[in-house]
């Protein structure tokens, strides 16, 4: 029986990991696939915005692969491997943006069963070119997910030339074939054996740490926190928004807050036209014009948008929220006083 390959998708929050997914599904060269996405906090997004394909799409959003549900993912494998009509031809696994990659391929290639099964056929990583150099200067797990990589795909660059940060990762990883947002599946699939030694001494350095200390991770794990500056939470409500609003909401957000938002996604019911949404997706200061889908996703018809943050409470960004949905809050301003005060200042905080 031929191993079945598993490609392993990560990459930073917002550095374009479903988006080509997205891509590589409608280009055909992933079918029969089963997809495996893991998402950071309480509320999952990204798997409504992947297209379904004929296997369909398998959500763990209990927490972040690397820190807490790597028995999830093994039951979750197991159950692909054993399901009815036959296991798949293939299984992508999508991090969440803030995954240590090192536990999930522990996890893959020192399984007694699952290694027999399956063959870990590749890392490919999404490497932001505009925020990409900051991101590896602030973010441990950032460097990890390049260092690993098989592949890394240089995504935004239609924003910034690639050279800005293809030079980094290069020498943090100098074996690994770097490659564009519209690489096709020949170029990013199919990479053989996954092989430790053909990367730096860390990986192997780090792969080991994971052998050291497998089966001592069952402690209790916020799943919305993934360390002590990093927050994930949802703000959500059934009420339409009108885009003016929502337009106001993002744009005070990130003048004041931009650095520190690592990720804002989500699916918004606009008043202007509810039965078509719109998904908004940004990092820090820079925002994608919002896309309209042609119908929703599933029966949850509310606005939902996912923030992941650092050193940002929660609660201040509900209560702006609050003011310009238009729900009464004490002591808070409403969006008309935030707004359409002439003497407000842009940026400043609430």
């Amino acid at each position: 029986m031929n191993a079945i390959p598993v490609s392993v998708l990560t990459g930073f929050l917002g550095s374009g990991k479903t988006t080509l997914l997205n891509r590589l599904i409608k280009s055909g060269g992933l079918s029969d696939t089963a997809f495996i996405i893991n998402e950071f906090g309480d509320v999952g997004i990204d798997h409504l915005l992947v297209e379904q394909s004929d296997e369909g799409i398998v959500e763990l959003s209990d927490g972040c692969l690397c820190c807490t549900i790597r028995s999830d993912l093994v039951d979750t494998l197991t159950r692909l491997l054993n399901r009815d009509g036959g296991a798949p031809a293939r299984i992508v696994i999508e991090t969440t943006g803030l995954a240590d990659p090192a536990p999930v391929l522990h996890a893959l290639m020192a399984h007694p069963v699952l290694s027999d099964r399956l063959r870990l056929d590749g890392v490919i990583t999404t490497v932001d070119a505009v925020n990409g150099s900051a991101t590896l200067d602030a973010h441990e797990e950032a460097v990890k997910q390049v260092a690993m990589a098989d592949r890394l795909v240089v995504t935004k660059t239609d924003l910034t030339k690639a050279e800005d940060v293809t030079g980094r990762l290069r020498a943090l990883n100098p074996s690994a074939r770097i490659v564009m947002p519209d690489a096709g599946f020949a170029e990013l699939f199919d990479c053989g054996l996954y092989n430790p030694a053909t990367k730096t001494a860390d990986v192997s350095r780090w792969l080991g740490e994971e052998a050291a200390k497998d089966g001592h991770h069952h402690h209790h794990h916020d799943v919305n926190r993934h360390d002590a500056r990093i927050r994930a939470f949802t703000l959500a409500t059934d009420d339409a928004v009108d885009s003016v609003t929502l337009a106001g909401f993002l744009d005070l957000l990130q003048a004041a807050h931009g650095p520190n938002l690592l990720r804002v996604k989500g699916i918004v019911r606009l008043k202007e036209d509810p039965d078509r949404p719109v998904v908004i997706h940004g990092v820090q200061q820079v925002f994608h014009p919002p896309a309209q889908l042609p119908a929703w996703p599933d029966d949850d018809h509310r606005t939902r948008l996912v923030m992941i943050t650092r050193d940002l409470e929660p609660d201040f960004v509900q209560r702006l929220f609050d003011a310009f949905t238009g729900k009464p809050q004490i002591d808070m301003p409403d969006r008309a006083a935030m707004m359409d005060n002439p003497l407000a200042v842009p940026g400043v905080k609430l």
